[in-house]
């Protein structure tokens, strides 16, 4: 931050400002073990600087924690982030210390060391390896103190899947009884084929079939109308937006935002993946939340005439009541 700016784009590094939050940001969903070129201490002082508040990191317990993951135990993962939380506490002061001015949010930038908490759970693409000692390792996840809910889970019928419904549906009921038995609430993935809405019919199969958690219920990432949104609203389901809001060819996302009432949306990156315009095609991290809040209040407000600050209010109060934190 040289030249005291967060973000930057195009080969000549150009200085892009972030919007000026109305409330403080919430970022429901970020990989912070994913990234490929992001220093966790960095990403998080970017997004303490820029107005983040709360951050929810998913940690699935087959491909981050365990043989197949980068960390090879609960208490190692867990340990890594206890680390980068407090190197994260020295950048942000160096930071401050060099002239850089915090988002106005009502709190300083060091309260979302703070609040960086956990949901665990298997990824559709590992329910063939949901075994005994997988769900020892979601256990001792979910029994961090950092823990606040059940996920990524659901169901994926994509390009990159290789697996049937059947045991995406066992993986998925599994894992949303345990949110059940620990009255956590749940955050699902689901993506559908291409020429169906299998991933979405299924999941309000199951949800019908298993009940949706009393804690509540999330679909992350959403990226579809607002006819596929629909009946998850009507079950209470929070929806959150994220950076595909903001391409060009988005109008069905965008549509569904306008359309999703205002006590369900919520906000979120699922970085390093799909970083928002303008900074699009770089690695996505936890303060580019900021662009995707500031679409969902420009587009509630063209559409509806809400005022922005109600809608950054409702992001954030939403977030921190579903993770039981308001």
């Amino acid at each position: 931050m040289d030249d005291l700016a967060l973000f930057h784009k195009g080969k000549s590094r150009t200085p892009v400002e972030a919007p000026a939050p109305l409330a403080p940001l919430a970022d429901t969903h970020g990989h912070l073990a994913h990234f490929t070129r992001g220093d966790m201490p960095d990403v998080l002082c970017r997004a303490a600087l820029v107005g983040v508040r709360l951050l929810v990191v998913p940690v699935d317990p087959v491909s981050d924690v365990g043989p197949k993951g980068r960390f090879g135990s609960v208490q190692g993962f867990l340990a890594w982030m206890d680390k980068g939380v407090e190197e994260a506490a020295d950048r942000i002061l160096e930071a401050l210390d060099g002239g850089f001015v915090p988002a106005e949010v009502g709190s300083s930038p060091f309260r979302l060391l703070d609040q960086v908490r956990i949901i665990a759970g298997v990824h559709p693409y590992g329910a063939p390896d949901v075994d005994e000692g997988v769900l020892e390792r979601l256990d001792a996840l979910l029994a961090s103190p950092r823990a606040v809910g059940v996920g990524e889970i659901g169901l994926d019928f994509g390009p990159w899947n290789e697996l049937g419904p059947e045991i995406q549906m066992e993986a998925f009921r599994t894992q949303l009884r345990i949110a059940h038995e620990r009255a956590l609430p749940v955050e699902l993935h689901l993506r559908d084929g291409a020429d169906d809405h299998l991933g979405h019919d299924l999941a309000l199969q199951v949800l019908g079939e298993e009940g949706v958690p009393e804690a509540g219920c999330d679909l992350h990432c959403f990226t579809d109308s607002p006819e596929v949104m629909a009946p998850f609203a009507e079950m209470g389901c929070r929806i959150a937006f994220g950076g595909a809001a903001t391409f060009n060819r988005s109008e069905d996302i965008r549509a569904a935002i306008a359309a999703c009432p205002e006590h369900l949306i919520i906000s979120e990156t699922d970085a390093p993946y799909m970083a928002p315009v303008p900074l699009r095609g770089q690695e996505c991290e936890p303060a580019m939340v900021a662009f995707s809040a500031a679409l969902i209040a420009d587009v509630r407000e063209q559409a509806l005439s809400i005022p922005r600050v109600q809608t950054y209010t409702a992001l954030w109060d939403n977030a921190r009541r579903f993770f039981g934190l308001a």
